[in-house]
């Protein structure tokens, strides 16, 4: 059996605990908040408000529709990353007394993210009739989106949550690089706007399509709003999610044996 194989197969037989770890994040997240839940949907709706009166400000051609697609698939990255650059760290204790898998607590973490994600995903989905676009055959594109979307979550708090335990200046640096990361995203805006755009140098499109975030943003625009894509143009991006996966749970597997000796 290799030790990939070995590790699947552990957390397979610890699935209670990863099961209360999620559950444990998901409480914690929310304790002590009359709204609970609710604040998972409340806080990327004012978001898309904020972001309306900007776009609108700057005269961005957008819709209601493509800014709750984006800014929803966003959030998703953007608490997991937020997460994992101290999950590793609030387990301190935890970490130097007991032996289990460690990637248990970063994989947590994504999980209790992923469960918001698809149920905000459930209400944009009630919301988008409402906003004049029909349900279409594409949103059967859903599953390996969020699927991939997970896996490149997971890579990015996998590296995160292990640097950081090396590395403290780590969780202070993530709102930055979200923020940067955000703007070359097209998240408020189209990625028309971008492409073959004269006022930008050729390599600007290469560059942004090699964004594994740009990628899945046009095909979740795409299977919501039936959005066209140039669909050749983004395997850079679909190849950056395994990409980032792999080098995410390579660090993390390197660095893991000395995160007791560290905390």
């Amino acid at each position: 059996m290799t030790q990939r194989q070995s590790l699947l197969a552990e957390l397979i037989a610890r699935r209670e605990l990863v099961l209360n770890f999620v559950l444990r994040n998901l409480k914690q997240r929310y304790k002590g908040s009359a709204l609970g839940f609710l604040w998972s949907l409340l806080h990327p709706l004012f978001l898309v408000l904020i972001y309306l009166i900007f776009i609108r400000l700057m005269r961005f051609p957008t819709s209601m529709p493509h800014l709750l697609v984006g800014v929803m698939v966003w959030q998703f990255l953007s608490l997991c990353a937020g997460d994992a650059a101290t999950v590793v760290l609030a387990n301190a204790s935890l970490v130097k007394k007991t032996w289990f898998p460690r990637i248990i607590l970063p994989l947590s973490a994504v999980l209790g993210n992923l469960v918001h994600f698809v149920l905000s995903l459930l209400v944009l989905a009630v919301a988008l009739p409402l906003l004049g676009v029909s349900p279409r055959s594409t949103w059967l594109h859903l599953p390996w989106l969020i699927a991939l979307q997970f896996l490149f979550s997971l890579g990015i708090s996998l590296g995160l949550s292990a640097l950081n335990v090396f590395f403290r200046d780590v969780e202070h640096l993530v709102p930055i690089a979200l923020m940067s990361w955000f703007f070359v995203t097209p998240v408020i805006y189209s990625a028309e706007l971008v492409l073959n755009n004269p006022t930008f140098p050729p390599w600007v499109d290469t560059v942004f399509f090699a964004n594994p975030m740009t990628a899945l943003l046009m095909w979740y625009r795409h299977a919501f709003l039936g959005d066209p894509l140039p669909a050749a143009a983004l395997w850079p991006g679909f190849l950056g999610v395994f990409v980032v996966f792999s080098l995410g749970a390579l660090l993390f597997h390197r660095l893991e044996p000395r995160f007791a000796d560290e905390l």
